[in-house]
This record gives structure tokens, C-alpha cells and sequence, in this order.
């Protein structure tokens, strides 16, 4: 085994290393938004414990397009499986919240206090804990409703202005869900810092609603500023006039931007489009605009006399903008990923390994990849109860009456 691997089977070494470092951070979380908030926090070197039900969480059985989600947002944790509505799972509990700075939590409203697990009788425990709530929406008449990421996605804009015309369409990504974590996660460090200066916990709240408002923030915006709604993504009037997607001789496709008038020049001297830079008409970005509808033509005409590597040649020697069309599993042989490090390496049920993308930032010339693998359920239970002062002769005890979980 590896030491991740070896970690991740309730081997459990020192203290993770990284900026967080002594931080102790107990997650009660499931699919995505709670899981990607504690997935910063613990790629940064918290210590993360996600407590999870007897037999796990269910998002580790999720097929389809949430088959990816256990793998991408669960390493460098430490699970703790047992039985919460039992009098001696919740003691456990509670003894584990006493040691923790951070607490973080994504079920419905209301759930966790019903357990006796919500942030008045957490804070009873230990009144300096920073809570955060992970929710649909932050406090406000939405704040009962359910959420999900499609469901603000459509209320809040962002579907709208993705889809054409009368086709809202959702994001291709869970884009709120993992913001939201981010934000959360953001939310975390700041009331550690005041923390560390008052001395005082805090509850912090951070929503999928108030998160997608947040994206779409520049569209509503623009209507301040034109007195326009903004139009959707596909038939919008963009900012610049070649900034899109065009047709290759050898059937491929790459995304083209010109940007700046800058741009512009170098961008008709290295296609040689002599006549569209002696135009004055096009002689600044506004204008270009205006006549996107003479002017792009004349550019799918040029691009299409080129194959897709040989453009992609071209706008690399301009300096331009330029992206070829990439679906998500080419990127596992993206050169700029693999040659900077990009990725981590996890261990999925069965034992096969697989590659997941780091926090996309670099600390000091750091990355942080997985000190600690994706745990299965329980198998930290055994070392986190031992800490927590349950002898042996206990934790088999919890264990035969069905009240934990450990892995053999």
C-alpha cells in the first residue's frame, strides 16, 4: 500500500501538513456542496472527519452523472462511521465536537437541530466553534424551500442566460454546489481569523441561492448600465466581434478571441486579411461590433482553409486567444496538467487507482494533493474513538451492538 492508502485503511499518521495544520474540522455532509467545502479545508491541512452513517454515505453508491462526486470532493478525510440516533453514537459525537474548531453541514433545514447536533447545542459544547451551514438559501422566506444546483440554477438566471431562446438550460457543471463549498469555505477561515483575535465562535451560512445570484451578478449589472437585459449566452451581442467558435477543414472546431485593438491588428497580419485591416470602418472594437454580420463570414471562410493544428499553430505564434473543444475526459492527457502537477492520485472502491484534479492554486511554489486517500466507511473509527479515550474492550462492544462501523 501506499502511505495514502495505508492512512486511508485506519492507519492514522501525524498530523496532515500544509496552512491549516492543527485545524480539527467534523463535516456532516453529503453529494457535493458540504463535501467541496471540506475538500478545501482538507487539502489545505485541516484535519477533516466526515462522520457518516452505518454502511457510509450514500453518495459513495451514486451512479450516473453523480458517479464521479465521492471521488472528486471526499480525500484527505477521515471517516467516522456510527449510528446517530442511538444514545451512544450522539455521546461519541459529542465527544468529537468538543475537540473541533469548525463544524460544517449540507442537510435541510432543520435536520441536524433535530438531532441535537445544530448550532445553539453544538455552541454549548464548545462555545468557540465556527458553524457553517450550507444550505439552498440564506436567511429569508426561500430559506424552508428545497435546493438543489438546477433548481437555483433556473430561478436564479444562470439557466436563462446558458440555454438558447425559451430553452433555459442547466450549467454542465455543479457550479453553485462547488462554489458554494468554496464560499463556505472562505466564510470558515475569516471567523478563524476573527476568532483569533476575539476569541469568539460564530455561525457562518453560505447558499446555493445568494451563490448563483452572484454568478449572474454581471448580467444584472448590465441592465443597470444599458437599460437592456442581457440576452442569452447563445444569441447575445458580444462584447467583441470575433470571439467564437469556428469550423476547421479537417472537421474540428476551436474557439477564436480577439479582444482588443491590439489584437485586432496582429490577429489580420498573421491571417493575412490585408483588406479587413486597411477598413476603417473596423478600425476599433465598437465598430467591429457593429459589423459582426460582414465581418465573421470572411473569417469562418479563412479558418475553414485551415486544419484545426495548424490554426491552433497560427494563434499560438499571434498570441491570441484560442481553445480547442475539449470534453472532460481528454483532460486526463492535458500537457500543461500533467507537466505542473495538476493532479492527485485516489484509490476507488475495488481498489483501482485514479487521478482527480487539485485545488486549483499554488501556495508558495505549493500544491496540495492527497495526503490522505478516499477513506472507506469507518475506517478511521477505530483510531478516532482510541483518541477520544473508548478503550479496545469499547469500541468492540459499539462495534457487535451495531452502534459504529471500523473496517477490518
Amino acid at each position: 500500500m501506499t502511505g495514502a492508502q495505508e492512512q486511508a485503511h485506519g492507519r492514522v499518521s501525524a498530523a496532515h501538513s500544509g496552512p491549516l495544520a492543527g485545524i480539527r474540522v467534523v463535516e456532516f455532509a453529503h453529494m457535493v456542496m458540504g463535501p467541496a467545502c471540506g475538500l478545501v479545508l482538507g487539502d489545505l491541512g485541516a484535519e477533516v472527519i466526515k462522520v457518516e452513517p452505518i454502511g457510509g454515505d450514500s453518495t459513495r453508491r451514486l451512479t450516473g452523472t453523480g458517479a464521479g462526486f465521492w471521488a472528486t470532493y471526499n480525500r484527505n478525510k477521515k471517516s467516522l462511521a456510527l449510528d446517530l440516533k442511538s444514545p451512544e453514537g450522539m455521546q461519541i459525537v459529542r465527544k468529537l465536537l468538543a475537540t473541533a474548531d469548525a463544524v460544517t453541514e449540507n442537510f435541510r433545514p432543520g435536520t441536524l437541530d433535530q438531532l441535537g447536533l445544530g448550532y445553539e447545542a453544538v455552541k454549548k459544547l464548545r462555545p468557540e466553534i465556527i458553524y457553517c451551514s450550507l444550505k439552498g438559501f440564506l436567511p429569508g422566506p426561500y430559506e424552508q424551500r428545497t435546493a438543489l444546483d438546477e433548481v437555483v440554477q433556473m430561478m436564479g438566471g444562470l439557466a436563462y442566460m446558458t440555454g438558447p431562446e425559451g430553452r433555459p438550460l442547466r450549467a454542465g457543471a455543479s457550479v453553485n454546489d462547488v462554489m458554494g463549498g468554496m464560499f463556505g469555505a472562505i466564510g470558515i477561515l475569516a471567523a478563524l481569523q476573527e476568532k483569533s483575535r476575539t476569541g469568539r465562535g460564530q455561525l457562518v451560512q453560505s447558499a446555493l441561492f445568494e451563490n448563483n445570484v452572484f454568478l449572474v451578478a454581471q448580467h444584472m449589472l448590465q441592465y443597470s448600465v444599458t437599460g437592456k437585459p442581457a440576452a442569452p449566452m447563445p444569441s447575445r451581442l458580444s462584447a467583441w466581434a470575433i470571439y467564437d467558435v469556428f469550423d476547421t477543414a479537417d472537421g474540428g472546431q476551436l474557439f477564436v478571441g480577439v479582444v482588443s485593438d491590439t489584437q485586432w491588428k496582429v490577429f489580420c497580419d498573421q491571417f493575412g486579411m490585408t483588406a479587413l485591416a486597411a477598413d476603417a470602418t473596423l478600425a476599433t472594437n465598437n465598430q467591429r461590433v457593429h459589423a459582426r454580420e460582414r465581418l465573421l463570414p470572411q473569417v469562418r471562410t479563412r479558418f475553414a482553409q485551415m486544419n484545426k493544428a495548424e490554426l491552433m499553430r497560427a494563434c499560438e505564434r499571434a498570441g491570441l486567444p484560442y481553445a480547442p473543444i475539449v470534453m472532460p475526459q481528454e483532460l486526463f492527457d492535458d500537457p500543461h496538467l500533467n507537466a505542473s502537477g495538476g493532479f492527485a492520485e485516489v484509490t476507488l472502491e475495488g481498489g483501482r487507482g485514479a487521478r482527480v484534479p487539485k485545488l486549483p492554486l499554488e501556495m508558495d511554489g505549493r500544491r496540495f494533493g492527497s495526503e490522505l486517500d478516499l477513506p472507506a466507511a469507518g475506517s478511521h473509527t477505530r483510531a478516532l474513538l482510541a483518541e477520544l479515550a473508548y478503550s479496545e474492550a469499547d469500541i468492540a462492544r459499539l462495534a457487535a451492538a451495531g452502534v459504529i462501523a471500523t473496517e477490518a
